[in-house]
């Protein structure tokens, strides 16, 4: 646009420029001609009246004055004769010294003086009849109102040419660049997790391959991460029915657990807690990898979100104070995949972040807030993105500190909060710690939905 817009500016300029020059010469030349001929014709007629001493001359001097800004002066010998009031606009004494000096050595001249503030053209011609000179006043005003204008236009078209190049400037490289911001709004649909996006193929011979190579891609990804996330739910699938298995099997054990060796009874205890966060893990799996497919579906009702946190953390950590300012906020949330992500951030409080302090609703401005605060060292703010990711655990030396937890816990949370269309994030708690909120839309008075929201 900028390019476009110099270079309309630089060629109106050049052309304004060479506009300019050639007019103006050629309406000088053409004024100069004027007043030339019409003094040269002045001249011989003052001539002749003065060779035959006509008692008319000053009424003679008086007609000859075309305008009221207009001169005539006649020298013969030592003294001059002008036309009526031409002494009270020009003095003899302010006409160009030049022209006079032609004069008097027999020539014709002219010359472009300003006097009083007003442009005028002075011309002098030598009488031939009798000794003297003659010299008319012409008034430029004319001269100089077509100037002004004509420069006012020029300058004019040369800024509205300016504007009108970076117009087409603009349009011109929006178009031209309309293939690389398609690319990249297509690029960044496909970072957000839209890997359906695709590209049209034009004719262009320069952009179609381009297009063909971004299509194939995405393409290919899309189709590795459907790969992957079949891979995942299946080999979850395929491990749910040993492992029940093997909880049963346990659960036989532990019912006779009195009744096996000390080093038996320790063994069985190491066993049902791994074989615990296992099951768990691959239950997250599998429901991570539900999500990834497409098949995950809502079943969403009309929900008080005080209830529904005092239930959720009733059956994993009994009775908790759940903070609230006496209004109980509504949302329309599935209440399995919400009583999920309340577990999961009370749980993660407990072995990663020094214990929970804190369990807070609010609602307003038609938001409604889940505050889960812990008493640990907090997170720091470059890990606040990636403290919800896949098996994000921290970091090495707290993962030897606590070895609870397979990182899958705030992944699955996030992914619960998105589906309802809300946001989780962390940041610092008041005092020290962090504090993960959820926020969701606050159900409107009145507001129903069918159990079955439809698959995400």
């Amino acid at each position: 646009m900028v390019a476009f817009g110099v270079s309309a500016v630089a060629v109106s300029a050049v052309f304004a420029l060479v506009t300019w020059s050639l007019a103006s010469q050629y309406l000088l030349r053409q004024r100069e001609q004027s007043t030339l001929i019409q003094a040269t014709s002045n001249a011989r007629v003052v001539d002749l009246a003065v060779s035959e001493k006509d008692p008319t001359l000053p009424q003679l001097l008086t007609g000859l004055v075309s305008t009221p800004d207009s001169a005539v002066f006649v020298r013969l010998g030592g003294g001059w004769l002008s036309s009526a009031h031409a002494v009270d606009r020009v003095e003899p004494a302010e006409l160009p010294r030049g022209v006079l000096d032609a004069v008097h050595n027999g020539a014709t001249a002219r010359q472009r003086v300003t006097i009083d503030g007003a442009p005028v053209m002075v011309v002098g011609l030598p009488m031939r009849r009798v000794a003297g000179h003659y010299l008319q006043v012409f008034p430029l005003r004319e001269l100089d109102r077509t100037y002004r204008f004509l420069s006012s236009t020029l300058l004019l078209g040369t800024v509205m040419t300016g504007l009108l190049g970076a117009l087409v400037g603009r349009w011109v490289s929006s178009r031209a660049l309309r293939p690389l911001t398609e690319l990249n709004d297509a690029a960044a649909r496909v970072a957000a997790g839209n890997l359906a996006v695709r590209l049209p193929i034009g004719d262009d011979p320069d952009l179609a391959p381009l297009a063909r190579t971004f299509n194939g891609t995405t393409e290919s990804l899309q189709r590795r991460v459907e790969r992957d996330a079949r891979f995942a739910g299946d080999v979850s699938h395929e491990l749910r029915s040993p492992v029940t298995t093997m909880v049963n099997a346990l659960s036989v054990l532990q019912a006779r657990r009195a009744e096996l060796p000390p080093t038996a009874q320790q063994a069985v205890d190491l066993l049902v807690t791994d074989l615990t966060r296992f099951r768990s893990t691959v239950d997250d799996l599998l429901e991570i990898s539900t999500v990834d497919q497409g098949r995950s579906e809502l079943h969403c009702e009309r929900l008080d979100l005080v209830d529904l946190v005092e239930q959720s953390t009733r059956s994993v950590r009994g009775e908790l104070r759940v903070e609230h300012s006496g209004a109980r906020p509504q949302v329309l949330a599935d209440r399995r995949r919400l009583e999920r992500v309340i577990v999961n951030l009370v749980d993660n409080a407990e072995p990663h972040g020094g214990g929970l302090v804190r369990l807070a609703v609010s609602g307003g401005e038609g938001r409604a807030r889940v505050e889960v605060d812990d008493a640990g060292p907090g997170v720091r703010a470059v890990d606040r993105e990636r403290v919800f990711e896949r098996f994000a655990r921290g970091s090495a030396a707290r993962r030897e500190l606590d070895d609870a937890g397979s990182g899958l816990g705030l992944a699955l949370a996030a992914q619960h909060v998105s589906l309802h269309g809300g946001e989780l994030w962390v940041q610092d708690r008041p005092g020290g710690g962090a504090r993960f909120v959820v926020q969701l839309a606050q159900a409107h008075a009145g507001q129903h939905v069918d159990a079955a929201e439809g698959s995400q």
